[in-house]
């Protein structure tokens, strides 16, 4: 009996074959490049921008209708342009990648811009750059993931899933071009419109720009990759090289010695001995001190100030300098002075590059250093030794320490000072600052400067027992200030000339050994006499370069601070005796 092979055995016609193959069109379904460029950037200029939007919100100039009215066309700005710099990127091989990039650079700006209300600029950018394993546990916390899962984690993994229908590299260039240039036109429009609303909010209000986000982070980016374009950064000029020592190192019985404590996140307005209403400084009280009341910072950050405060060119001239210099450690150095650099923070920032320098961060001593970082006091143990071994012809004419404290360094000031010196209670324990209350915010920022004030302290009493073979004196300055919640403000690191004045107003502290004062002549009545005098870090070189009696053509007399008490003692003024 023939066999007959079955039904679906016959062979198919072509035009059968063709309505069971998967067709071209649908293996090319997804979404349009176009259309994943158009919800990315309506995703990042709306949501990712909630800060922006509470900036404008409370603005005290700006009814609701033209908040309302700016934040729209603002919105609009931001979203064409991203949309615009996306087209740019619209490959197979880069989209995904980038949109990703710009969801958590704004998670991230959103997040810090909203929890410590901080702009991001330049400046800022330098900082986030440096900032090492410390400072970045510092700021983890759960709102911080649940920020950047929302706005990053979320949309990138809906992202990922997506398919995106991608032409021929041909006609992606043409769809990629008609994107940008769309964007770009409408762009035009908008700012057609809405121009003067705009431009008058910028004027009024010059931090609105560094809020725009994510372009601020890559526009503040940029600007820092720019930097080697500015100015030759491979390069160090010298400094200094024709100093010497000046006629108080003739025949000299003790040796000056001079330490320099670099101060971190010092607010003077929270230092007892200029005027605060805490008993913070209650150790400094009993000592003669001079206090400076009104000195001011290079910089609102540790990366802006250190630089600057050890050059010789003073905050104006910084910024624009054409080449870099070497500092005041080089200077001393070339004087013939032993130089040192101690370091309980995340580095000298370059200035100490070329000196003798040590870091804490390995050390690991019990009562100090039990946390994964050392308290100041760290830097005080075992000094003796380290002076010791620096260059014996260079410690017979002087010695020049400097101690770069952690200070009361945030976001977690309560780690900043050990549990007997929690003077003020309750204090916040969250790096959240925004969750606490702002007295605990307070008592936990004032606990680390009753430490400072422990530590500035404890660093006379050793100065003291070196009286029998030194001349010593000691200069305490802070880098920069810091907000604590005033205006929604925390930290630091705003644009300079949006500061508030606690973001720059620094403490500046003099203590004098009667020795060091017989052979400086300059005593600490005579800097009694000008505490209230206007100064800045642009005086901190010259100043301690006066105070060492180093002679060079760098120094200029007028913006050293003590020069006047010196000039009076050689005068034989009334504020000489």
């Amino acid at each position: 009996m023939p066999l007959h092979p079955p039904a679906f055995a016959h062979p198919l016609t072509p035009s059968a074959r063709r309505s069971l193959a998967p067709s071209a069109t649908a293996s090319r379904a997804g979404m349009r490049p176009a259309w994943v460029v158009v919800l990315a950037s309506f995703w990042i200029a709306t949501v990712c921008n909630v800060a922006l939007w509470r900036a404008l919100a409370r603005l005290p100039d700006l009814s609701s209708g033209q908040a309302i009215t700016v934040s729209l066309a603002l919105a609009l700005v931001i979203g064409l342009v991203t949309a615009g710099l996306l087209s740019l990127l619209a490959w197979r091989w880069t989209l995904k990648p980038v949109i990703m990039l710009f969801c958590v650079s704004a998670a991230f700006g959103a997040y810090f811009m909203l929890a410590y209300g901080v702009v991001i600029d330049k400046a800022m950018m330098v900082n986030v750059l440096q900032t090492d394993a410390h400072e970045t546990r510092d700021l983890l916390n759960w709102r911080l993931l649940a920020t950047v899962g929302v706005l990053a984690v979320l949309p990138c993994a809906l992202l990922w899933r997506q398919h995106i229908r991608l032409q021929n590299p041909a006609r992606q260039a043409v769809s990629n071009l008609v994107a940008l240039l769309t964007s770009c036109a409408l762009l035009v429009v908008v700012l057609m419109l809405f121009f003067q609303s705009m431009a008058s909010v910028m004027r009024s209000y010059p931090q609105v720009r560094y809020l725009i986000n994510p372009l601020n982070s890559f526009y503040a980016l940029g600007s820092v990759a720019a930097r080697p374009f500015q100015r030759d950064e491979s390069t160090l000029l010298p400094l200094g090289e024709d100093a010497r020592l000046g006629a108080s190192y003739i025949a000299q019985a003790k040796p000056p010695l001079l330490l320099l404590v670099l101060g971190e996140t010092g607010r003077s307005v929270n230092f007892a001995v200029n005027g605060y209403g805490r008993p913070t400084t209650p150790e400094l009280a009993k000592e003669n001190i001079a206090s400076q009341r009104n000195a001011w910072s290079c910089g609102t950050s540790t990366a802006a100030s250190v630089p600057c405060m050890f050059s010789h060119f003073g905050r104006a001239r910084y910024e624009t300098r054409a080449a870099n210099y070497e500092g005041l450690m080089d200077v001393l150095q070339h004087a013939g002075l032993a130089v040192l650099w101690l370091d309980n923070q995340s580095g000298c920032k370059g200035v100490c590059d070329r000196v003798p320098h040590a870091e804490t961060s390995q050390l690991a001593v019990a009562g100090l250093c039990d946390s994964g970082e050392c308290f100041d006091e760290i830097m005080l143990q075992g000094l003796d030794a380290r002076i010791a071994a620096l260059n014996a012809e260079r410690r017979a004419k002087g010695v020049v320490v400097v101690m770069h404290q952690m200070g009361s360094h945030g976001p977690a000031y309560f780690k900043r000072s050990p549990a007997a010196f929690k003077k003020f209670l309750p204090e916040c324990t969250d790096n959240a600052l925004q969750s606490c209350s702002q007295q605990g915010l307070v008592n936990a920022y004032d606990n680390s400067i009753v430490y400072t004030d422990h530590l500035l302290a404890s660093s006379i009493q050793w100065l003291k027992a070196q009286e029998p073979t030194a001349s010593p004196a000691l200069l305490y300055l802070a880098d920069h200030g810091e907000s604590l919640g005033e205006n929604n403000l925390y930290l630091h690191g705003m644009p300079y000339n949006l500061a508030p004045d606690v973001q720059k107003h620094v403490p500046w502290i003099t203590w004098l050994s009667p020795g060091f004062e017989q052979r400086s002549r300059i005593t600490t009545a005579c800097l009694k006499q000008q505490l209230d005098a206007p100064i800045s870090h642009d005086n901190y070189f010259h100043s301690v370069l006066g105070l060492m009696n180093v002679q060079t053509g760098v120094y200029q007399a007028e913006l050293d601070i003590y020069a006047h008490c010196q000039a009076g003692m050689a005068r034989g003024s009334p504020a000489a005796l």
